[in-house]
């Protein structure tokens, strides 16, 4: 999947071009022949108007070269500065009568309070980006509060990408959990879709195209989340799901059947497409007619197959000699589970002999 580029914003491109302007005017006025102007300054004004107006460039610059920017990383490094500074200054004035009362050299006082200004504000910054996940920063208030606040995420599976349901349903707007695709399952769907088989190909560009749809999406928060460190290596895609899901305390959505047992067995909550896709089917009751048309026997002696719209088989007793006619049935019996839904029934006339 190649990205694309998105342009900027017409605000975005007028704030950049009012910073360039009063760059521009502040370096001017600050050009200007004055008795206090250094000498060199004033024999080459053209060379230090450049040498100045670039280095103002060099901010908006680097804001072109990364256009995707994460608001918690900004926010620790941010803080990580503003607190380590802070604990220094603090620290420099309650070290600082100390050393000077044990008689301690000047030049040394100054190397520790260099040391301390390079090392704390480091040690911060360092921590609080390595624990962006668990806390949040928010710009200008600070709110210490778990990122899991309010609804937890959804750790979504390849085989969800792929069955391709999760983006109808998060179309519905009943969906307002953050999605969270790891890595190594973007990396999985994308051999997928580079496989040799025609039809594992097709399903794999697909679930490219349903990510596709869900970043694009109005009503869908989609976070692609990035291999971290501490990852456990060497395991399954599966078992690495099933621990991303338990370390951001979420739930994971897929219709791998086998998935849902070893989430389930070590704790992890799913969701299940197929069990949604099935509590939305219209009930049926026993006693309730049904019209349906046999397309093929069944495997039992005597039995016919049928669909419903949705897609529900229902079995008929008794109707294998009436494949590609339209019958009516009565419910006898329903049978659920996650790999589907299936409705036992006999024909109309046959129950009332």
């Amino acid at each position: 999947m190649t990205p694309t580029l998105r342009r900027p914003s017409p605000v975005l491109f007028a704030l950049r071009f009012v910073y360039a302007l009063i760059c521009v005017w502040l370096i001017v006025a600050l050009l200007r022949p004055s008795p206090g102007l250094p000498s060199l300054v004033d024999q080459h004004p053209i060379i230090a108007f450049c040498v100045l107006f670039l280095i103002t460039q060099i901010v908006p610059v680097v804001d072109v070269l990364v256009p995707k920017k994460r608001i918690e990383i900004i926010s620790s490094i941010y803080f990580g500065l503003v607190v380590g500074v802070l604990l220094v200054y603090l620290l420099v004035r309650v070290l600082d009568p100390v050393l000077t009362g044990l008689m301690v050299d000047p030049y040394y006082i100054r190397i520790i309070e260099m040391l301390l200004f390079l090392s704390i504000p480091y040690a911060c910054t360092s921590l609080l980006l390595q624990t962006k996940d668990e806390f949040r920063f928010v710009i200008p208030y600070v709110e210490f509060s778990r990122e899991l606040k309010g609804n937890r995420p959804l750790v979504i599976d390849s085989s969800a990408l792929i069955d391709g349901r999760i983006a109808d349903l998060v179309e519905t707007r009943i969906i307002d959990s953050q999605l969270v695709v790891p890595q190594f399952v973007l990396r999985e769907v994308q051999e997928v879709a580079d496989s040799a088989d025609r039809m594992r190909r097709t399903r794999g560009r697909r679930g490219l195209e349903v990510l596709s749809k869900l970043q694009s999406s109005s009503h869908a928060d989609v976070r692609v989340r990035e291999n971290a460190r501490d990852d456990p290596q060497g395991l399954s895609v599966d078992q690495r799901l099933v621990d991303v899901a338990k370390r951001m305390g979420g739930r994971v959505v897929t219709n791998d059947f086998n998935l849902s047992k070893v989430a389930g067995v070590q704790g992890v909550e799913v969701i299940n497409l197929n069990d949604v896709a099935n509590a939305l089917k219209p009930r049926y009751l026993p006693g309730e007619r049904l019209r349906i048309r046999i397309l093929k026997e069944g495997e039992a002696a005597g039995q016919g197959i049928g669909y419903l719209d949705d897609g529900t088989m229902v079995v008929c007793e008794q109707a294998n000699h009436l494949i590609g006619q339209d019958i009516d049935i009565i419910v006898t019996s329903m049978l659920q589970s996650s790999a589907g839904r299936m409705i036992f029934g006999r024909q109309v006339h046959a129950t009332s002999k």
